[in-house]
């Protein structure tokens, strides 16, 4: 094993379940210092093999006491991974607007203000890597997931720009973005109510069934666990990664390569629209 990779001080938001608890364990197993975070660490205590701090993406106070407490523990923090996020679907026309801007607040604006803790204590090391969590679904805006697809596109674009802007400081910039895994972000994410009378009933009943099943059927989140392991050791990280089934990432060199209306029929015959 690496020395320098048993060091590495690792904070990963959204650590207390699903990809980010996986990710967690896996890197513990391995030797790094991780810190974890959830908004109710308490509940959680015993089932982390690492340490979770308390951290709302949507309290910047609660995120600058985070990473304080990681510097003044560890003098450093090396790689900061960005998981903390949320679900939302929804005809976008019936999505109130306060859970659309609670949702920009989990998937963008909370790791955004992440990023900006962390970086003073990078920038005095001269080293650093930052790991945005997307989603492949931030690659097209995908029916019923309209707000979600935005969300994580905002963070994919963003990443593109920022890194350029942090290469001066020796401090890394990636993102990496999964398909379906098996957790359950579909147990906690903000579902817009299938409305009797609504012209969306039918269509959206049954597209929202169909998102369920790619959950419950998604790969193991071990698979984003050794993704992260390789990218934390990797001396030159990639802009983007993508983790996931085949189909959902050649799904993305599709978007690439045809007309934008035979890929939209794609889509629509996928989701039986």
């Amino acid at each position: 094993m690496n020395k320098k990779a048993k060091q590495k001080v690792v904070l990963i938001t959204g650590g207390s379940s699903g990809i980010g608890k996986s990710v967690g364990d896996y890197l513990t197993s391995l030797g790094m210092i991780v810190y974890g975070t959830s908004r109710n660490p308490d509940n959680y205590k015993k089932t982390s093999n690492f340490e979770l701090l308390r951290l709302d993406v949507a309290d910047v106070d609660s995120i600058v006491s985070a990473v304080k407490a990681v510097v003044d523990q560890e003098g450093r923090v090396d790689v900061l991974i960005n998981n903390a996020g949320a679900g939302i679907t929804g005809p976008i026309e019936e999505i109130p607007e306060e859970e659309i801007i609670k949702n920009f607040t989990t998937n963008y604006f909370g790791p955004v203000n992440v990023i900006k803790a962390v970086l003073p204590q990078m920038r005095k090391q001269r080293s650093g890597l930052i790991i945005n969590v997307t989603s492949i679904a931030g690659y097209m805006g995908l029916p019923y997931r309209g707000v979600y697809s935005a969300s994580k596109a905002a963070l994919e674009i963003t990443t593109e720009a920022w890194r350029m802007e942090l290469k001066q400081f020796n401090i890394q910039m990636t993102n990496v973005a999964p398909g379906d895994f098996a957790t359950n972000i579909a147990a906690g994410r903000y579902h817009a109510p299938v409305l009797d009378g609504s012209p969306y009933k039918e269509v959206y009943g049954n597209t929202l069934k169909l998102m369920d099943d790619h959950v419950d059927n998604g790969k193991d989140p071990l698979e984003m666990a050794k993704a992260m392991y390789k990218i934390i050791n990797s001396s030159s990280p990639r802009v983007h990664y993508k983790v996931g089934e085949f189909m959902q990432k050649f799904s993305i060199v599709l978007k690439r390569i045809l007309p934008d209306t035979i890929y939209e029929k794609l889509i629509m015959n996928h989701y039986k629209l």
